[in-house]
């Protein structure tokens, strides 16, 4: 293994595995492999890059750092020479961590400083300009992540965000130097280094910024950001001898269908209702769910009764809806609850012989991904940017895991679809 990564939850894990599996267009990308957790044997002598998806954005911090430096420990006696820790390209965090105080306490266990941090992602609109993060052409905290239930972003600022969760001084690299080239970057970042900056904001608005990051980061230890900071990666060791490139392939899967949603991000709410107007689906209130009149087997019935019409169960309520549930019984155990609800549900469909499964929201899809014992997985073709294709030989069936933000309005059809091998 050459290549390892660290991931905050599980959709984001599948989002810069895809991105690793892609690579350049022209040069193909690495063999990887996704892990739910730290996994307890021997990677396969064949993976390039492991991936190990954690859920630990949300949780308190010792914890936080704890998975991760477990995550480290195994990656590195897999052999692997450079580590990513990789968060949301909208930083999702409060303003106490998690990915401050994780990517401080990776950095200390590696022994090194002027590590990059960069959360952009052109390709679904995430910039960075002189520190400051744009989703699209509006700051993070007018883009609607200022409403986000758990990890509320309200200071774009995002140099001066983890400035509030970090020990030590964090630094920047402008884009003038981003655009000067790799030989700048690099020594921008030796220059932070000797000033005792640990984590350091790059500047990006392009692809092409991101491949000059990761040519100055060839040789580096550690890189922190979203999965566009890994566009360039496999490049380095494609030129360095140590891989070939890879196609990715993919064969599909048939069998029956569901669709679960957790997030309440305007994207997945669009997406749920264009779903809407052509497939059934099942609203699910966090009354009921609180109250207990709404459970695991109110969902699989539904998805029973309407087998082969891509049914559709979600819990998508607006930002207000949400805060005001929040009120009356606790953030806490209102995403407890929901994410037991989803796990439960996906355990037993795909018990009963689900073999196809879309489930959109970080947390959701960590929920899903913990009940259902995947194992390790193989990464398909992309379905939308950041979203690929996951098959579990384990458990024999094929997934789409979608961060709540991600995917075209039409995403659920598209990935049941692209599931099956028909992909667009």
């Amino acid at each position: 293994m050459l290549l390892g990564v660290i991931a905050d939850d599980f959709t984001g894990a599948s989002d810069i595995a895809n991105t690793l599996a892609k690579g350049i267009s022209g040069q193909g990308g690495l063999t990887v492999a996704q892990y739910m957790g730290v996994p307890g044997e021997v990677a396969k002598s064949s993976v390039e890059a492991g991936v190990i998806s954690l859920k630990s954005r949300s949780v308190p911090a010792n914890e936080a750092i704890a998975q991760s430096l477990a995550a480290l420990a195994w990656l590195r006696d897999q052999g692997c020479s450079q580590i990513i820790f990789k968060y949301c390209s909208t930083f999702d965090s409060t303003r106490e961590g998690n990915i401050g105080p994780v990517g401080e306490a990776l950095a200390e266990a590696l022994g090194v400083r002027g590590v990059i941090a960069c959360p952009a992602f052109p390709t679904v609109g995430r910039t960075v300009h002189n520190g400051h993060l744009f989703v699209h052409d509006r700051l993070l905290n007018e883009s609607g992540m200022q409403n986000h239930p758990l990890t509320p972003m309200t200071d774009p600022d995002i140099r001066r965000w983890l400035s509030y969760q970090t020990k030590n001084p964090v630094g920047l690299v402008a884009a003038s130097d981003v655009r000067a080239g790799s030989v700048a970057v690099r020594a921008a970042l030796d220059a932070a280094a000797g000033r005792g900056e640990v984590l350091v904001i790059a500047d990006a608005a392009t692809d092409e910024d991101l491949i000059t990051l990761g040519a100055a980061c060839a040789d580096v230890a550690l890189i922190t950001g979203g999965s566009g900071i890994a566009i360039g990666l496999p490049a380095n060791f494609i030129a360095a001898g140590l891989a070939t490139g890879r196609t990715v392939m993919y064969q599909g899967v048939n069998g029956h269908e569901a669709i679960l949603a957790g997030s309440c991000s305007g994207a997945t709410r669009g997406q749920v209702a264009t779903h809407a107007r052509h497939f059934p689906v099942l609203p699910i209130s966090i009354d009921a769910v609180m109250a207990g009149a709404t459970g695991s087997d109110d969902l699989v019935q539904f998805v029973r009764d309407n087998a082969g019409r891509q049914p559709l169960a979600y819990s998508s309520s607006t930002p207000e809806e949400v805060q005001a549930a929040q009120a009356r019984y606790g953030r806490e155990a209102v995403a407890h609850k929901l994410d037991s609800l989803f796990a439960e549900t996906a355990r037993l469909l795909v018990d009963g012989g689900v073999k196809r499964l879309v489930v959109a929201g970080g947390e959701t899809s960590g929920a899903v991904a913990q009940a259902l014992d995947l194992g390790e997985l193989q990464i398909g073709p992309e379905i939308d940017p950041g979203v690929p294709i996951l098959l579990s030989a384990k458990r024999g069936i094929s997934l789409a895991l979608k961060s709540g933000n991600f995917g075209r309005e039409t995403f659920f059809s598209t990935a049941l679809e692209a599931l099956k091998g028909n992909v667009a």
